[in-house]
């Protein structure tokens, strides 16, 4: 099958196709520049740390961050996420509570186990948002920390971050959001959100490769959050402690040089685009292929019915098919490609009453995909769904 026969609808995993620049941009740092990042005084060297500076400025512009020391490197959404969970529970003096949410991912839920403080799972509305008044009743004297996922990668439900964070605020808590399906789909502005710390991939919704991933510190809560990880930054190199200064406290090691020299080529790509045009693009695609399915026969749609209150994710399932079974049959007799299970978000599937059929099938839109790629996917699922129906 060639790339202009698929229809690759598992863009919440991971964005593909990316930005033709992006190719580019990789390929030229692994043949002509190849240096580490902050570890020479070459010319190719120079370039690679002026490209990586540029892609912290550019992730600090998108974001709205105040500066751009503020964006820590990561390698994925999960590294930021165990560092700011880890690094601010780690140092916690006795019993720390947390709030979360039922809405969360295993990159949330499983360090969070780890650490071993008591925690306390919101359960969204019928719509799958959570209400802040709920995250205000779960509250305790002794709660430190609040996680939320800004858009739930199995419902695609947006969440209330604004509103959450006032009231977290109020509480004196630090407030972490889960940003992988949000960042590079959903304008953020986090001058103007009360948020402490935001962690996001690189490789979904900001269209760079794999093994890149962004951190954000609000200024102040670096004092509370210790690193996780020691070692060389290619700064300050005669003394044995950690750097204090941003970004060196966190980002110990070689970075991920050809990683980030294609996430700043796919973060000018969406500057230059506009995230509010590729959000009103995945949400008019998202609308139509629900719109499509919602009329089929024995085809149940988990989420938000709003189209204003969803990202470009879309989970169902079909009568009378485990949803394995359902994506199997999308990829091998239509060449759709989805993603079937739990998505890594067990805690949403005991709401949507889904764990026993082993999950749902997601499509997830991106930039590249085209209103004939969702009608071929509605076409294929109620194909499937009207052989169901008459077997």
């Amino acid at each position: 099958m060639t790339e202009s026969q698929r229809v690759y609808l598992d863009n919440a995993a991971t964005s593909w196709p990316k930005p033709n620049a992006v190719y580019e941009a990789v390929d030229r740092y692994q043949r002509q520049l190849g240096g580490a990042v902050g570890r020479g005084a070459t010319r190719a060297a120079g370039d690679v740390q002026t490209i990586v500076d540029r892609c912290r400025t550019r992730a600090a512009r998108l974001l709205g961050a105040e500066s751009s020391e503020r964006m820590i490197f990561t390698f994925n959404g999960t590294d930021g996420l165990n560092l700011a969970i880890h690094g601010l529970l780690s140092r916690a003096e006795g019993e720390t509570h947390v709030v979360t949410t039922m809405l969360e991912h295993n990159s949330v839920l499983r360090p969070l186990t780890h650490a071993g403080h008591p925690v306390t799972h919101v359960v969204p509305n019928a719509a799958g948002q959570v209400d802040p008044a709920a995250i205000r009743r779960a509250l305790r004297p002794q709660t430190g920390l609040v996680v939320v996922t800004h858009a739930s990668n199995v419902t695609g439900a947006i969440q209330p971050i604004a509103e959450i964070g006032d009231v977290v605020r109020s509480h004196g808590a630090v407030f972490l959001v889960d940003a992988a399906q949000s960042a590079g789909h959903l304008p953020i502005n986090l001058r103007d959100l009360p948020i402490d710390l935001l962690a996001c991939s690189g490789h979904k919704g900001l269209l760079g490769p794999l093994g890149t991933g962004l951190l954000y510190v609000r200024p102040g809560i670096e004092e509370r959050v210790v690193p996780v990880r020691q070692g060389g930054t290619g700064t300050q190199s005669e003394v044995s402690s950690q750097p204090d200064t941003l970004p060196d406290r966190y980002e110990s090691g070689n970075h991920n040089a050809p990683g980030l020299v294609g996430l700043e080529a796919a973060l000018a790509w969406i500057e230059a685009q506009g995230v509010d045009v590729l959000h009103r693009h995945e949400r008019e695609l998202s609308t139509r292929l629900m719109a499509e399915l919602v009329e089929l026969p024995g085809v149940h749609i988990y989420g938000p019915a709003n189209d204003a209150d969803h990202v470009g994710v879309v989970s169902f399932d079909i009568d009378g098919l485990q949803p394995q079974e359902t994506a199997t049959i999308l990829d091998q007799t239509f060449g759709i490609e989805v993603r079937a299970g739990l998505h890594c978000a067990p805690l949403v599937h005991e709401i949507l009453h889904t764990s026993v059929r082993g999950g749902t099938v997601r499509m997830s839109v991106g930039p590249f995909t085209t209103a004939a790629q969702v009608d071929a996917a509605a076409a294929a699922v109620r194909e499937i769904a009207m052989s169901m129906v008459s077997s």
